[in-house]
């Protein structure tokens, strides 16, 4: 219903959804909603950051609007996750900030903290650009402050459930639970009535989905190798064209050009009836930046012996910054939080509840 609370909205739907099941098989939601028989904000965040947007559930429903119970469990449920990732977010009113246009600011808030550290662009080498020790000391500083963040929103959504740190130690559950991260198959409902027009572009979903997801993972290990090389062997860069971080940062970053430009043009083509139209602009953002991060980052990587190597090392590092001060804050956390998710719903199917 229009203008309702999110919550109160899902949880009218979850009762409706309860009483009819006729989408039992369609997902994991279904089933882990059959498991309650009344429905806690705890609850329905959790199934709401559990629905991966296939929308299968409401092309089948009978009660989907025109019907006067209005079902539209997509739509409620997107706009319940972006309440989660607000709610959840440590501090709380940072989440509006780093949202939307406000990228816009924070990036060149960051780009000019970079030239104000020292950044000279007519540099031959990376070094030369930007010294090291502010390089080191500010990527150091943003790791802490994202770790700590994206923490802290974890563990607020882990224990909203009531959960402690034991099920964690649960093998079965957690090797469960990273088949299902890994695999993405919730993306794809394999039905024809989805999210898209047809089937195939279900499955492009999952595809473009596993290509910015892989990619992200790639480039976080390009990174990481290179701090290894740099701050364990003392081998500085930039380094060859055939070395670990270069190799894994080039396949990745082809990732995070793909992914990201087909789900930007994925959504051109969604029903607008299940979308959450205010989310576009943080979904949209969120994008862009993995894209920019990629592309700046490919372009440095072509372009690094040329006079051109400075003002392209200095607009990659601040993207990629902005990139990670919002993280906790954007669009990301639904994979934290679906990861979460999961794990949550292979506990309670797992033998261990049984």
């Amino acid at each position: 219903m229009p203008g309702a609370d999110p919550i109160r909205e899902g949880e009218r739907l979850l009762t409706i959804c309860n009483a009819c099941r006729y989408c039992e098989g369609y997902c994991a939601v279904f089933p882990a909603m059959e498991r309650r028989m009344s429905f806690s904000d705890a609850d329905v965040h959790f199934l709401a950051n559990l629905c991966h947007g296939c929308a299968e559930c409401y092309y089948a429903c009978q009660y989907a609007p025109p019907h006067e119970f209005g079902v539209n469990v997509p739509r409620a449920f997107a706009e319940i996750r972006a309440r989660s990732y607000e709610h959840y977010a440590w501090p709380r009113g940072l989440a509006k900030v780093f949202q939307g246009r406000g990228i816009v600011a924070i990036w060149l808030a960051v780009l000019a903290a970079l030239v104000a550290g020292g950044a000279n662009m007519g540099g031959a080498r990376f070094y030369d650009v930007i010294p090291h020790d502010w390089m080191i000391t500010i990527f150091l500083a943003l790791g802490v402050f994202t770790a700590v963040v994206q923490s802290a929103g974890l563990v607020r959504f882990w224990k909203d459930g009531g959960e402690g740190i034991g099920p964690w130690l649960r093998p079965a559950a957690l090797a469960r639970a990273i088949r299902d991260i890994l695999s993405l198959k919730n993306l794809d409902s394999g039905g024809v009535g989805c999210t898209y027009p047809d089937e195939l572009h279900s499955r492009a979903r999952r595809r473009y989905h596993h290509f910015a997801f892989y990619g992200f993972l790639l480039c976080f290990a390009s990174t990481t190798v290179a701090a290894i090389y740099d701050n364990v062997f003392g081998w500085i860069a930039p380094y060859a064209y055939g070395s670990a971080p270069v190799v894994l940062g080039t396949l990745g970053g082809i990732g995070l050009l793909i992914g990201p430009v087909g789900l930007l043009l994925l959504r051109r083509q969604r029903d607008a009836a299940i979308a959450d139209p205010k989310q576009d602009g943080a979904d949209a953002s969120f994008l862009i930046l993995l894209f920019l991060t990629s592309f700046t980052g490919l372009m440095l990587l072509a372009l690094r012996e040329t006079t051109l190597m400075g003002v392209l090392l200095v607009t990659h590092l601040a993207v990629v910054l902005a990139l990670f001060v919002t993280l906790p804050y954007g669009k990301f956390v639904h994979g934290i939080y679906r990861a979460a998710a999961l794990f949550k719903n292979a506990l309670e199917q797992g033998p261990e509840r049984r």
